[in-house]
C-alpha cells in the first residue's frame, strides 16, 4: 500500500486492478508514476534473474513443475525439467525462452546434472513457433544416453523426426537459424564448433521463441542440466557472401523416418551404394569410387585402374562381387566399365558414349542404362559379357533416363517426361508395356525398388525444377507398390548426387542418400 500526496488515506493496489476512485489529477500522477517504477523494477529483476532470457514455463503436461537458477558470476543456467516426452506428438518439458525474430544462433555448453536417470532425458537449444503444445520447432538435443540429434516438427500436431549426429556427448551445441534453414552445430572437448548432419527447411513466421529446455523423459522424475557460455546471437548474410558447400552422407529408417547422419565432408561426394553384406557404402567424389564402414569412420578410395573421372552411376553385381562404374577418362564422354568390387583394372563394357549405368538384372547377365545416340537419350540394355547394346524405350522426343531392376527381374523401372512432366514408369525387361507409376505435381526421378520388392523410392523435385539440378529441396519419397500409396522419407537440401543410383540397405529397412548444406564464413 502506497499514500498518496494531499491525501490522508491510504490507496490500496491490487494487480491490475487499481482503486482510482475519487482521486485527485496529482494523485493520479503519482500513482501512474509508482506503477511504472514497479513494472520497471519487475522486468529488471526477471530480466536479471534469467539472463539472456526473459521467461520460463511448463509446457504440455507436466506432473512436477520445472524451474531455472540463473548465476550470472558464471554465465550458467541450471534448468530442472519434468515432463514424459518431447517426442512423436507429446511436448512436455521445462522452457526457458525469449522472443525474437529473424536469423539467429543459440550456442551454449551443455552437460546434465546426475547420472542415472531415463537416458532418452533431454537437454535442448531450442527454437518454436508458440508456446502450445503441439507447435512447429526444431532443437539440438543432447540425450542423457550422449545421443545427440536435431529433432523437429515441420507442421503443427504431427509427428517429431529427428538426424541423428555422429557426435555423441557433445561438450559444446549450436542451433543455427539461417533464412528458412535450421541446422546442428557440434563440438567436442577442445574443438571448435562444425556442422553436424543436421540441416532443415523449417521456415518460422514472424515472432518465435527460442531458449533452453529439459525434459526428464518420465512424468514422476525430474531432471537437471546445466547450460554454461550461453550466446544468442542474432546473424547476417551479406549479399556478395560465398557459401561452402558441405556433404553428409545419411541413413533414413523406413518405418520410422528417422536418419542418421554417418559421414561429413567439405568434400563434394554423390550416389551412395549400400553393399550386399551391409557392411560398406560405395560414393562418387572428385572422380575416385570411395569405400567407407557403415558405421562411419575414414572413406578409402577404390583402385578403379585408369578409370579416374568416375561420376555417379555406380553400382554392385547382385552378388556383391562386382562394381559398374561410369567414367569420362577416356574423351570426357562416360562409358560403363566392370571391376572386381575390391578394386582392380577395369573391364569396358559399352564402346558408345556417353552411357550412364543405373541397373544390373539380378541373374547379374545384364546392365541397363540411359545412353545418349543421335542427340537422342532412351534406356538401353547390354549383356554383361559384351554384344550389340538393345533400346527399350522409342517414345518420340522428351528424355527416358535412371533405368533399375526389380528384384524378381518382372520390370524395369525408369523416369520419364514424356507426359509434360518427369514420372516414374516401369516396364517388361524386353521394354514391352511400358506403363507409368506416377502422375502427381513433382518432378519425380532415380526410382529403386527395395530388395523385398515392396517399395520404390524416388527423388521428388518440385515442379517447376527441370532436369535433376544440385542444391534444391527436394524429397526422397517411398510408394507401397501394393497399394501405391506415397509418403515422404525425408525432406533435404540435395538433388543431383542424393539417389542417383540404388541405395537400399540388403534387409529393405533403411535406404543411403547424401544431402548438402551451406555453410557461410
Amino acid at each position: 500500500m502506497i499514500r498518496a500526496p494531499g491525501r490522508k488515506k491510504t490507496l490500496f493496489i491490487f494487480a491490475p486492478y487499481v482503486l482510482v476512485e475519487h482521486m485527485t489529477s496529482n494523485s493520479r500522477r503519482f500513482l501512474a508514476i509508482v506503477v511504472l517504477f514497479m513494472s520497471a523494477k519487475l522486468a529488471s529483476a526477471a530480466s536479471t534473474e534469467l539472463g539472456t532470457f526473459s521467461h520460463q514455463r511448463d509446457i504440455g503436461n507436466v506432473a512436477r513443475a520445472g524451474t531455472v537458477n540463473f548465476d550470472p558470476a558464471k554465465g550458467e543456467y541450471l534448468v530442472a525439467g519434468g515432463g514424459e516426452n518431447m517426442w512423436f506428438t507429446n511436448d512436455a518439458f521445462h522452457f526457458v525462452w525469449k522472443q525474437a525474430s529473424g536469423d539467429f544462433t543459440l550456442t551454449a555448453d551443455v552437460k546434465f546434472i546426475g547420472t542415472g536417470g531415463n537416458p532418452h532425458r533431454k537437454a535442448c537449444l531450442l527454437v518454436r513457433q508458440s508456446l502450445k503444445p503441439g507447435s512447429v520447432y526444431a532443437d539440438v538435443a543432447l540425450h542423457g544416453s550422449g545421443l545427440t540429434a536435431l529433432q523437429y516438427r515441420d507442421t503443427p500436431d504431427s509427428p517429431t523426426h529427428e538426424i541423428q549426429s555422429i557426435i555423441s556427448a557433445p561438450a559444446r551445441m549450436r542451433i543455427e537459424k539461417r533464412g528458412d534453414y535450421i541446422s546442428m552445430w557440434l563440438a567436442a572437448a577442445g574443438e571448435e564448433l562444425k556442422p553436424a548432419g543436421g540441416y532443415l527447411r523449417i521456415p518460422f513466421k514472424g515472432k518465435f521463441y527460442v531458449g533452453l529446455g529439459v525434459c526428464a523423459h518420465d512424468n514422476k522424475a525430474m531432471e537437471k542440466a546445466v547450460f554454461s557460455n550461453v550466446e544468442l546471437k542474432p546473424v547476417s548474410t551479406p549479399a556478395n557472401a560465398q557459401p561452402v558447400l558441405e556433404s553428409t552422407l545419411e541413413t533414413v529408417e523406413v518405418a520410422s523416418t528417422d536418419r542418421s547422419a554417418v559421414y561429413r565432408t567439405r568434400d563434394h561426394i554423390e550416389a551412395p551404394n549400400w553393399s550386399q553384406d551391409g557392411k560398406f557404402f560405395l560414393f562418387n567424389s572428385n572422380g575416385r569410387i570411395y569405400k567407407l564402414p557403415v558405421k562411419g569412420g575414414t572413406p578409402e578410395p577404390l583402385n578403379t585402374g585408369d578409370q579416374i573421372h568416375c561420376n555417379n552411376d555406380h553400382g554392385l553385381s547382385p552378388d556383391g562381387t562386382q562394381l559398374a562404374v561410369s567414367d569420362q577418362t577416356q574423351d570426357g564422354k562416360s562409358r560403363i566399365y566392370i571391376l572386381p568390387v575390391s578394386g582392380g583394372a577395369p573391364r569396358l563394357v559399352t564402346p558408345p558414349a556417353p552411357s550412364y549405368w543405373h541397373g544390373w538384372s539380378p541373374d547379374g547377365k545384364t546392365l541397363a542404362y540411359c545412353a545418349e545416340r543421335n542427340g537422342k537419350f532412351g534406356i538401353y540394355t547390354i549383356p554383361l559379357a559384351g554384344g550389340e547394346e538393345t533400346r527399350l524405350t522409342t517414345a518420340p522426343g522428351g528424355l527416358d533416363d535412371g533405368p533399375d531392376y526389380s528384384p524378381d527381374g518382372k520390370y524395369i523401372y525408369f523416369n520419364s517426361d514424356r507426359t509434360g512432366r518427369m514420372q516414374i514408369w516401369r516396364m517388361k525387361p524386353d521394354g514391352s508395356e511400358q506403363e507409368q507409376i506416377t502422375s502427381d505435381d513433382y518432378n519425380n526421378w532415380f526410382a529403386h525398388p527395395s530388395p523385398n520388392d515392396r517399395w520404390i523410392i524416388f527423388l521428388s523435385y518440385a515442379k517447376d525444377v527441370k532436369g535433376h539440378p544440385a542444391n534444391k529441396d527436394v524429397m526422397i519419397r517411398l510408394m507401397s507398390l501394393s497399394d501405391r500409396k506415397i509418403q515422404v522419407l525425408a525432406q533435404l537440401f540435395g538433388g543431383q548426387g542424393t539417389i542417383n543410383v540404388p541405395s537400399w540397405s540388403p534387409d529393405s529397412q533403411s535406404v543411403a542418400f547424401v544431402s548438402y548444406q551451406l555453410v557461410y564464413p
